[in-house]
């Protein structure tokens, strides 16, 4: 079936965001005294709530993760949002889409001004029509209740009409959790195992590739 309504994750989906993450991520360790390298464990935390990524790999109490996240913020916010490049493929599919009527929403665990940020600055913004992202308060941020916000607030009722597209586990598993299918892109950082261990809808190697599945 054709897909009308078509939901974006943002790091490792349309953007390779790794370079300013992983020095944002290093600065705020810095700050604690801790000096990480390695860039497995950097990439952990892309996709997640940055707080979680710090309390789980790092065994930060929350406070003191949600602690870690203002830190991290301190370098993000000035220079870190702009160490970013898009994905091959992504402008010319956003095009597409647009161009063929399809609604194209952005769900992000990114806060919500930073992933407007983005957007506007590569001229992505103008084929989106409904832009989704956490709050920089912790409150909201899981991508379950994401992905929901944007299907409640544009009434979009037929859920067999949506599908999420996500490079990690977490775009899966809010899909799943909110009743729509998914397609989990290997251009960013999910492997291929994760993303068929969670059970994504289709999987596919390129992001140019979604247009066989959203336009068949």
């Amino acid at each position: 079936m054709a897909f009308e309504h078509i939901l974006f994750d943002l790091d490792g989906t349309l953007t390779d965001s790794y370079e300013g993450i992983a020095k944002c991520v290093q600065y705020a360790l810095h700050y604690y005294g801790i000096e990480e390298n390695n860039e497995e464990n950097l990439k952990r935390f892309i996709g997640p709530p940055l707080w979680e990524s710090f309390h789980i790999f790092y065994d930060f109490p929350e406070e003191k993760a949600k602690e870690a996240v203002l830190k991290y913020r301190e370098r993000y916010h000035t220079v870190g949002v702009y160490e970013n490049k898009v994905i091959a493929g992504v402008p010319e599919t956003l095009k597409t889409l647009y161009d063929n009527g399809k609604k194209i929403y952005l769900a992000t665990s990114k806060p919500l001004k930073l992933a407007k940020i983005v957007l506007e600055h590569f001229d992505l913004a103008k084929y989106f029509t409904f832009i989704c992202g956490a709050s920089l308060d912790f409150s909201f941020e899981d991508k379950a209740s994401i992905i929901n916000y944007v299907l409640d607030n544009q009434h979009i009722e037929n859920r067999s009409s949506a599908i999420m597209i996500g490079d990690r586990k977490f775009d899966i598993i809010g899909a799943k959790q909110c009743g729509i299918k998914s397609v989990g892109v290997l251009c960013g950082f999910g492997s291929e195992d994760e993303l068929k261990e969670y059970k994504a809808d289709y999987i596919v190697p390129e992001f140019s590739d979604i247009l066989s599945i959203i336009m068949e």
